[in-house]
């Protein structure tokens, strides 16, 4: 069944009511590309950071030069890929072209499932809590059952093991994995600092103020990442700046919320592709 991608005139009302179970693509699209569109897509691009804190990851990507050499491209690559399921579904052609290039790129590496798993993970929990700490509200249940439902599917479309059933038993598990596996290590330095110049040129942040926004990034952090990348903490100054910036930006998206302009990403011209993109050319391919 193709994915209703028409705007909602309510687009609570119609989650609630629907069923996660079976409608689990639509609940996701109503969520990220009209509910919420701004505070899930930082949200999803510090889920994909986040899991460079893992050094079986980063030491993988500092490898393959994907970082070093083109963080930008990487970068706009996963948003696009990313973009072509959740916007069209499953079953359109455009998803099926962006899951064969996904697939193929990560079936060139021996990466763990564990490694797999644990970014999968990070979608499901980041939108869930950046939307609880800075968000106009928190997800609802039937929310956070479609969009751990739709992201599920993602992981039996990449062919991911040990898929958990339920919420509960994924955060437990993903709990667990980062006090094993989040720790330090060079190569995870290497890909955040590679990925927050990135951030930082997108956002045209001028040259002198780059140290102080690199500390309300780091403030922004939880302290476990931060000291996997080998970030010091910042002055409790910044804290304190960063903590009221994000408490008014609640306010502001609780009276304006970000549900009045549908946006979607692959519309936008990154800097990769100025002129546009095909799905079949995204990302890496092997060398001959």
């Amino acid at each position: 069944m193709a994915l209703d991608t028409s705007p909602s005139p309510d687009p609570s009302a119609e989650i609630a009511s629907l069923d996660p179970a079976i409608d689990y693509e639509r609940i996701a699209f109503l969520i990220a590309n009209q509910l919420f569109p701004l505070t899930v897509e930082k949200a999803l691009e510090y889920a994909l950071f986040k899991s460079y804190a893992v050094p079986a990851i980063s030491r993988l990507l500092v490898a393959t030069g994907e970082f070093s050499e083109r963080a930008q491209k990487r970068y706009d690559d996963t948003v696009l890929l990313l973009a072509a399921i959740g916007e069209h579904g499953y079953d359109h052609g455009d998803a099926r072209t962006a899951l064969g290039r996904i697939n193929a790129m990560h079936g060139r590496f021996r990466i763990r499932n564990e490694d797999f798993l644990y970014t999968l993970s990070t979608f499901v929990f980041e939108p869930m809590r950046a939307l609880e700490l800075y968000g106009p509200r928190p997800m609802t249940a039937n929310e956070r059952a479609g969009w751990f439902s739709a992201y599920r599917r993602l992981g039996a479309e990449m062919g991911i093991a040990g898929l958990p059933d339920d919420l509960d038993g994924f955060r437990a598990w993903r709990d667990a994995f980062e006090r094993r596996e989040i720790r330090f290590a060079p190569s995870n330095r290497v890909v955040a600092d590679a990925t927050v110049k990135v951030l930082l040129d997108m956002l045209k942040v001028p040259r002198p103020l780059r140290g102080l926004a690199l500390a309300a990034l780091v403030a922004l952090m939880e302290p476990h990442v931060a000291s996997a990348f080998g970030y010091e903490r910042p002055h409790r100054a910044v804290h304190a700046m960063v903590g009221g910036a994000m408490a008014l930006r609640r306010v502001i998206a609780a009276r304006l919320p970000d549900r009045k302009t549908l946006r979607l990403q692959s519309r936008r011209r990154l800097p990769t592709y100025p002129g546009g993109h095909t799905i079949a050319e995204l990302g890496t391919f092997a060398r001959r």
